[in-house]
């Protein structure tokens, strides 16, 4: 099962994604990108025995295109495509964590860096956004004329229950 298919056409439901790759020492560009593309998708770093009860080809991503970043000679952009089989619809969540959420720190990678995302129009529309605007948010927080921003709070462990609410409010 490759994950490098330069003969691949996009389709227009594809959702595409170009990411920014610096391979380690030794790795071809397109074996890193085949790898973003699996990591991103359904590849894992085993076999595992359950491949064989799916069609893993309906899933994967596939490394269509890879590029030379100009100027940087360890540096290229892999342009990587996405069916949307592999993503629930109205998931924006979903599909972050699908396409950038473990393969950031692939040992075949020194550096990756998501650089462009195309969603396809009919996708989008599943997403519903806010069931109201940031104006009634605002009111229910008595909150105004600053941003409202959510984060994690560094240290994650270890704050007194003062301190947290100190740097949450």
């Amino acid at each position: 099962l490759t994950y490098y298919t330069p003969e691949y056409e996009t389709k227009p439901t594809d959702i595409l994604a170009a990411f920014r790759v610096t391979p380690q020492p030794g790795v071809p560009p397109e074996e890193a990108g085949a790898a973003v593309a699996a990591e991103s998708s359904t590849g894992t770093w085993t076999t595992v025995w359950t491949d064989g009860l799916t069609s893993l080809d309906r899933y994967k991503g596939r490394c269509y295109h890879i590029e030379p970043v100009a100027g940087e000679e360890t540096q290229f952009i892999a342009y990587v495509a996405y069916p949307l089989d592999l993503f629930e619809e109205g998931s924006v969540t979903n599909m972050f964590t699908s396409i950038v959420g473990n393969v950031f720190g692939f040992k075949a990678l020194r550096a990756l860096r998501l650089e462009d995302l195309r969603i396809p129009p009919a996708y989008s529309k599943t997403f519903q956004g806010p069931p109201h605007g940031i104006q009634v948010e605002r009111d229910k927080l008595n909150k105004y004329g600053r941003p409202l921003l959510g984060c994690t709070i560094k240290p994650k462990l270890g704050l007194s229950a003062k301190n947290y609410g100190r740097a949450v409010y």
